[in-house]
């Protein structure tokens, strides 16, 4: 489970719940079926009617990658990979990695290490990975664009059930009791709308593209990787290279872990 996603909804809803109670408002005014027909099935209406069925089988992948870590390949793991792999090029040759490849969990980085070992053109091989990446990209871009539409129609959708609900309690005045409550019930509706957009629909938009940025950064350390192992780079150069898409904290983690081996070798 992704920690933070779990801490933001139970902070949200504990907000939205011990809010209420310290303002006096009782939990089961919250039980309004007609404002959650309005702002959620509305807000599914409008993402079926902004996009396509073939960007919208995506969505049970988009709250999965919301709820539970990502998997990626730690930085400073895949730093020292690439120095080993270059190691044993510069000493034995491409081919030379070919038993490596089966060992490599990542599609991606299978796939390009494959190119490389079997002699095609460098720039082939960058053109290939990049439009990879390009296409990855495109695919998370319109995942964060369903939430974020939901998002921005979300609250609109709760002032149009808090209208619908003013229109059902002032079409009969004849009872202030049950006027009240029906007026409450109303703005139940923008209440849910502000929380399903502000709270939920743009914060989960957002985070998806923090993934992807993180994503793409860990394919983009791979192409680097793979076109300096076939152009022959030392361990040195190659590390230096990759380095710079480290944040200081993984360079001091992966130097002790450079500083660590060499005292075993020594």
């Amino acid at each position: 489970m992704e920690l933070s996603s779990l801490i933001g909804l139970i902070l949200a809803l504990i907000s939205i719940f011990v809010g209420m109670i310290l303002k006096g408002a009782p939990l089961s005014s919250l039980i309004v079926p007609a404002a959650y027909l309005i702002i959620l099935g509305g807000t599914a209406a409008t993402i079926f009617i902004g996009f396509p069925m073939s960007d919208l089988k995506s969505f049970p992948k988009l709250i999965k990658l919301f709820l539970f870590k990502q998997k990626l390949i730690d930085k400073t793991q895949l730093v020292s990979m690439f120095m080993e792999w270059a190691s044993i090029t510069r000493r034995e040759g491409l081919l030379a990695l070919e038993s490596k490849v089966d060992e490599i969990d990542d599609d991606f980085l299978r796939n390009g290490m494959r190119m490389i070992i079997d002699g095609n053109d460098q720039d082939f091989v960058s053109d290939v990975l990049l439009e990879d990446i390009h296409a990855m990209e495109e695919r998370h871009r319109t995942g964060a664009q369903i939430f974020a539409q939901a998002g921005m129609y979300a609250p609109s959708l709760g002032v149009l059930g808090a209208v619908v609900g003013l229109i059902a309690a002032l079409s009969d005045l004849s009872e202030m009791e049950k006027l009240a409550h029906a007026i409450a019930g109303a703005f139940i509706a923008t209440l849910l709308g502000i929380f399903v957009g502000y709270v939920l629909s743009y914060p989960i938009s957002n985070k998806l593209k923090r993934l992807s940025k993180k994503e793409t950064e860990v394919r983009m350390m791979m192409v680097e990787g793979l076109l300096s192992i076939q152009s022959g780079v030392s361990t040195i150069a190659i590390n230096q290279k990759l380095s710079v898409f480290l944040t200081p904290t993984e360079r001091k983690k992966l130097e002790e872990k450079g500083g660590d081996s060499g005292g075993q070798e020594g």
